[in-house]
């Protein structure tokens, strides 16, 4: 088995290929809003690294959202191009989780709640727990609430570029606050989108690359963006 796990949600680039047992291939590009220049010579990269070939690949998995509409949607349509010029499959999965899974990755949290900042005063949340096969699962649903909203939903540490929007009430020491601080800084790349999909690839949990689609949560986000300013 092998896989390549793309990540550009997150307003950067990073690619991963694994096998069953390994990683192949990784690399971050942390330039900011540089998806589309980085990311078909990242793939290139590492196909070419690892000397695989896209037919070799078993299936195609990458971030699906929420986050950055722009950088959703390129990882989406990358996908999903790949994919579709071998007949391959897709592994969709949320950059919630992902991000879940990089707070465990890097700080050995197994409970925390995913928070990305969607702007115009809301936040991409959900809440995580660590199964026993190592992979963080999601105990609600995703959602796409106010900062008062989302600090009522918030049930474990909160993690991610939205977590100091939500300002949780029992943050009040100095050594709180430094912990809080590191958490705002987590994120997910490739590694996290890899992991995940790993487990699912074994189940064979994959769709068709016609179902590699992007997860907004905000149905209109399109009509939104100029009210974002610079975001996305």
């Amino acid at each position: 088995m092998k896989l390549l796990a793309l990540e550009t949600a997150n307003e950067q680039c990073s690619v991963s290929l694994i096998d069953d047992a390994q990683e192949l291939y990784f690399q971050l590009d942390e330039r900011t809003k540089a998806q589309t220049q980085t990311i078909l010579p990242l793939i290139e990269q590492a196909l070419l690294q690892t000397n695989t070939q896209l037919a070799d690949l078993t299936a195609i998995a990458f971030s699906r959202g929420p986050g950055s509409f722009s950088g959703v949607r390129i990882n989406a349509a990358v996908a999903q191009a790949l994919a579709w010029s071998q007949d391959l499959p897709v592994i969709p999965v949320s950059s919630l989780q992902a991000l879940a899974q990089a707070a465990y990755r890097l700080n050995g949290l197994e409970q925390v709640t995913a928070v990305l900042d969607a702007r115009m005063q809301e936040v991409y949340i959900a809440n995580f727990s660590l199964d026993e096969q190592g992979m963080m699962q999601a105990i609600d649903d995703e959602k796409l609430l106010s900062y008062e909203q989302a600090t009522a939903y918030c049930q474990f540490t909160a993690i991610g570029s939205g977590s100091e929007l939500i300002k949780p009430t029992d943050i009040d020491s100095e050594a709180a606050s430094s912990q809080h601080t590191s958490n705002v800084n987590i994120k997910a790349t490739a590694q996290d989108i890899a992991t995940i999909a790993r487990m699912y690839a074994a189940q064979q949990k994959w769709v068709d690359a016609e179902y590699a689609l992007p997860v907004y949560l905000r149905d209109d986000a399109w009509k939104k963006i100029p009210e974002q300013g610079k975001a996305n």
